[in-house]
């Protein structure tokens, strides 16, 4: 089987050199650059399964290569944030990034994330895009909402007949909605079955790409149920 390939952009020469080492052992083959504008080259050169990519970077911040990364592929951005408080989390993941870490991170914490995050894009023996949905979705046809349409075989979503393009994390999210539409799903759950998430997160992950995903599917389509988390309006 091939590596892995990651790209991974940090500025901060030990943490750089030392993550490269972390993540070299446990049989990824990466790619380490300074800065904004040499990862931007380097990504457009090589194609990576998977980046890393720090919010403070010199020439080009992390959001804005995100940013340029998501107008180019879906490949999986984890944002790596020196604050779990900060506005920059948010940020980034507005920007298109599928998840975050906060520095300073354990080197196992980060290769778990990494993992996860490849599992629900395909990749390290975890299910392709196209097997992207759970066991209990509904097999064949396409799922009608309105106007929205959801091919659950096909991985296509359209709304009004046009084609909607979704991130892979942002299909399994209106997946998990559209295999239940009316059933409120909480933020916790939703970690739990879109995020690969075993332990507790942060649940602004959700709720930004919830954001993200009804700006593309239409902002009345998800409803917001207070004190519990969301739900699909059939």
């Amino acid at each position: 089987m091939a590596e892995t390939h990651v790209l991974f952009v940090e500025d901060d020469d030990v943490i750089r050199e030392a993550t490269q080492l972390a993540l070299e052992r446990d049989g990824f083959a990466v790619t380490a650059m300074p800065d904004g504008l040499s990862g931007l080259e380097a990504f457009r050169a090589n194609r990576p399964d998977i980046a890393l990519l720090d919010v403070m970077l010199p020439g080009m911040d992390g959001v804005s290569l995100c940013r340029r990364i998501r107008d180019e592929s879906t490949v999986p951005v984890i944002m790596l944030s020196a604050r779990a408080d900060s506005i920059d989390v948010v940020l980034g993941l507005e920007a298109g990034a599928d998840d975050y870490v906060t520095k300073p991170f354990d080197g196992s914490v980060l290769v778990a994330r990494i993992r996860a995050v490849l599992r629900r894009f395909g990749h390290a023996g975890g299910p392709a895009a196209g097997d992207a949905r759970r066991a209990d979705t509904p097999e064949g046809g396409v799922l009608v909402f309105g106007e929205l349409e959801v091919d659950t075989e096909g991985m296509e979503v359209r709304r009004g007949g046009a084609p909607v393009g979704l991130t892979p994390t942002e299909m399994r999210l209106l997946l998990e909605f559209s295999s239940a539409p009316g059933t409120v799903l909480s933020r916790d759950k939703l970690l739990e079955r879109v995020w690969d998430y075993g332990w507790g997160g942060d649940t602004r992950v959700v709720d930004v790409h919830v954001q993200r995903l009804r700006t593309k599917i239409g902002q009345d389509r998800i409803e917001t149920v207070r004190g519990f988390g969301y739900k699909l309006k059939g």
